[in-house]
């Protein structure tokens, strides 16, 4: 959302700088530099942390910072969880990140566009005082609350310390940008009211994300058989390899598409025992691909785990890609699923439906707004298994109720979900932050 808002602001009137992590060392897809490309950025480079004795305990040169935390607790991860970080890993990182707003001369802003609520929005409020704060809110730190909430994992020792940290950079806001529906949930949780929250969804670039012919043989081909990037656990992308002979369905039949991580909420693993249940039933050659999984990353379950355990068929780990080739993906397959039951919004749902599929997805916060049931996609019942596998057999087996879906989907994501549209009313948010600030003043 960030690169597509630099890239869009200016056109209403806004000249854009983006402070950003940047790794560097591990390609041009997680380089900063290249990731913003035409935008003005300012990088700040995780790779000599995660090169030392201490990823989160760094204090390097200027442009550089110590990891920065996650909502998340994964093991061997060099972004440890917020919870386990103490009142000095706090400090490391609010005069690094002071360091790196400073230099990109926050103090003279009209406004600072915070992602997330982290020691960023610290190191604003001592470096730039004055600025009005929008801060927009993305999920994962709306589940670390909840976890704490629920009880505190064993190890999150400062978890009480980084909510009260997080509930007061919320306040501090003018306004906070929230995924559409997200604003009660939040306003809860942080202890803000609802009226401080605006609506702020995901959305796709209208010339990327549209429907168009494409060789769909050529692409998985060399997703998964010339250049496989699958991946097994405790292994390289690549380890999981398909022969051509294998990708019959892929080319031939139906295919259902899934992209994200392997993380626990997206429930990966009753996807694919969906798919396996409603296999028997379909009456064309069908198949799900899975897109995405950083190498190494995955919580409860690996999808190579669920194939085997169930004996899944039909089943293609194709691994990570970036973000420019999805439209490719999206094209060579004909809906998109996400079986997610905490998810905040659901961008690959809108981005499948600008390339006209229909969506398959769990009733959860962002994917009930923004798939309509019987018109745009099929929307089923959270961790429902055998509702999913219904959905997938009637998407596999109809294929005029599934391609009248896939165009109302286009339809409607162009009217809702464009990036101009939202650019639009973000544009609206910073002048109203800076307007409310402004009468505060005088």
């Amino acid at each position: 959302m960030a690169r597509a808002l630099a890239r869009e602001l200016p056109r209403h009137g806004w000249d854009v700088r983006v402070v950003s992590g940047s790794r560097p060392d591990l390609g041009a897809h997680t380089d900063a530099r290249a990731f913003y490309s035409g935008c003005d950025v300012r990088a700040v480079d995780f790779g000599p942390a995660v090169g030392s004795d201490d990823t989160m305990r760094y204090e390097g040169e200027e442009e550089t910072a110590p990891m920065h935390p996650s909502y998340e607790d994964r093991a061997d991860a060099p972004d440890r969880v917020f919870a386990r970080l103490d009142d000095r890993d706090f400090e490391r990182q609010v005069r690094a990140w002071g360091r790196a707003l400073e230099r990109a001369e926050a103090g003279d802003a009209d406004v600072l566009h915070l992602h997330h609520l982290t020691p960023i929005n610290e190191a604003a409020a001592r470096v730039a005082p004055d600025v009005p704060v929008v801060g927009q809110l993305h999920g994962t730190e709306l589940l670390f609350l909840e976890q704490v909430a629920r009880g505190a994992p064993e190890g999150w020792t400062y978890a009480e310390r980084w909510v009260e940290r997080m509930r007061g950079w919320a306040r501090a806001c003018e306004r906070l940008l929230v995924a559409p529906g997200g604003a009660d949930r939040a306003a809860e949780l942080l202890g803000v009211d609802p009226e401080r929250f605006a609506p702020a969804p995901n959305g796709f670039d209208p010339e990327t994300f549209r429907p168009r012919e494409v060789d769909r043989a050529a692409i998985w081909r060399r997703a998964l058989v010339e250049e496989p990037r699958g991946w097994l656990p405790g292994e390289e992308a690549g380890s999981v390899r398909y022969s051509a002979a294998e990708l019959g369905a892929l080319i031939d039949g139906v295919v259902i598409l899934y992209v994200g991580r392997f993380t626990e909420v997206k429930r990966l693993g009753l996807l694919i025992r969906a798919f396996e249940r409603a296999r028997p039933d379909f009456e064309v050659p069908a198949a799900l691909a899975l897109v995405g999984g950083h190498p190494g990353e995955w919580e409860g379950e690996h999808p190579a785990q669920v194939i085997e355990s169930v004996g899944a068929r039909g089943v293609f780990l194709a691994g990570w890609h970036d973000h420019e080739e999805l439209p490719e993906f999206l094209n060579a397959s004909d809906a998109v699923a996400l079986a997610s039951v905490r998810e905040q919004f659901g961008q690959v749902l809108v981005e499948g439906m600008a390339c006209e599929l229909p969506a398959i997805a769990a009733e959860s916060f962002g994917p009930r707004l923004i798939v309509e049931d019987g018109r745009t996609g099929w929307l089923v019942e959270r961790d429902g298994e055998q509702a999913m596998a219904g959905a997938m057999l009637e998407a596999v087996n109809d294929e005029g109720d599934r391609r009248r879906r896939g165009r109302a989907a286009r339809e409607d994501a162009l009217e809702r979900f464009s990036w101009p549209g939202i650019a639009e009313s973000v544009a609206e948010v910073f002048e109203s932050a800076v307007s409310s600030a402004r009468q505060r003043a005088r």
